[in-house]
């Protein structure tokens, strides 16, 4: 069994009835081999792609969850609108529990940390009953609009016009290729920004998660792989912080902004951009933690199987035989399993003391990290 740095809590399981819409969803794919494949359709299907992927990153991630930017309430529907024809639920859905990986990134409250298993955070959160629903508190800020309520409420009703107006656009196979292919292409290229772009790539910033940046990502997210700069300063409209880093979400924002459409762009500041630099020595905090975290968990594991692997206390038959060839009374064998069952609890307590100490002597160096950074930028 795989031993993961996070164990999941009794609540966090999939449901694997409610999982049978997105199977399904997966295996209408297939149904390509009877309407044929077109032209048409794959041009439809990339365009969705593209499309419908630029609504998530652009709407409900940047503008949704961050606020990385200004705009007026019409084109707001039309953020919210775009992002449900991704079939990723409603704005304030998605926006709400993706605020709630960022306040507990890599935490055993974090809705998708990788820590808690690659495939738990890749899709094994979306299918579990206890994300089903939203936190109206964590989005305020959104929530006072009925028309985003209606459509997180509602979250069917993008989805439908927009496989819908696919078959109308290129028949069968435009529903089947250009709709399903790209609905399911988008739902796993979007899923890696929380699962591989917490597990691949380069960290450029030391942060307290375990996010990284990947130009790979980046290139089929709309720029979402530049996922450690984004850890590292989350009110950015541009995740690509530098010329050289793919982001045409950020392109697309900023020719709106050229139109007017959105407003008040924030991008990192010069002191973000310089800032908390690995490679400058600060400490990584994020990443000692999860190595730490993991190496516990391993000895945990080892510990209860060796508990598991000690002899059960011999039946009576067993014992009045053992009497016959040997002297030793059974009372000694009893008293050596208490002993040992007594060691392997002292050494469980010493190891977990050990984790807290080394968790807190962590945090403190990563303080004293960043208060030596503020006074050399001081001077």
């Amino acid at each position: 069994m795989r031993t993961h740095a996070i164990t999941r809590a009794a609540d966090e399981r999939v449901n694997r009835v409610a999982s049978i819409p997105m199977i399904l969803i997966h295996a209408l794919c297939l149904l390509a081999l009877v309407t044929g494949v077109t032209w048409k359709a794959l041009v439809l299907c990339a365009v969705l792609y593209v499309g419908r992927m630029w609504f998530i990153t652009a709407g409900y991630h940047r503008y949704f969850a961050h606020r990385s930017y200004k705009t007026n309430r019409a084109f707001q529907f039309v953020l919210a609108f775009g992002g449900g024809t991704a079939a990723q639920k409603g704005a304030l859905w998605w926006a709400s529990h993706h605020r709630d990986h960022h306040r507990f990134s890599d935490t055993e409250r974090d809705t998708h940390s990788p820590q808690k298993g690659f495939w738990w955070s890749h899709m094994g959160w979306i299918l579990c009953d206890k994300f089903k629903g939203w936190d109206p508190d964590a989005i305020k800020d959104f929530n006072k609009y009925p028309e985003l309520r209606f459509l997180t409420k509602h979250d069917w009703i993008p989805i439908w016009a927009l496989g819908i107006a696919s078959f109308l656009i290129a028949g069968w196979p435009g529903l089947v290729v250009g709709f399903f292919w790209s609905t399911v292409l988008l739902w796993h290229g979007t899923f890696t920004v929380n699962s591989l772009a917490h597990v691949m790539g380069r960290r450029r910033y030391a942060t307290t998660d375990t996010s990284r940046n990947s130009a790979l990502i980046a290139l089929w997210t709309g720029g979402e792989g530049w996922h450690n700069n984004h850890h590292h300063y989350q009110a950015s409209a541009r995740n690509g912080f530098f010329w050289w880093e793919y982001d045409p979400t950020y392109y697309g924002l900023k020719a709106l902004s050229w139109l007017g459409i959105v407003r008040d762009l924030k991008t990192p500041p010069a002191r973000v951009l310089g800032d908390a630099r690995v490679r400058d020595g600060s400490f990584d905090m994020g990443m000692f933690k999860a190595h730490w975290a993991k190496a516990g968990a391993a000895l945990a594991a080892h510990v209860r199987r060796s508990e598991a692997e000690i002899p059960a206390p011999e039946g009576t038959d067993a014992v009045l035989a053992r009497v016959e060839v040997s002297p030793e009374p059974d009372d000694a064998a009893l008293t050596r399993r208490e002993n040992i069952e007594e060691r392997m609890h002292a050494s469980r307590v010493t190891l977990e003391e050990s984790v807290r100490t080394a968790m807190r002597s962590a945090e403190e160096l990563a303080q004293l990290s960043r208060h030596q950074r503020a006074l050399h930028r001081a001077d």
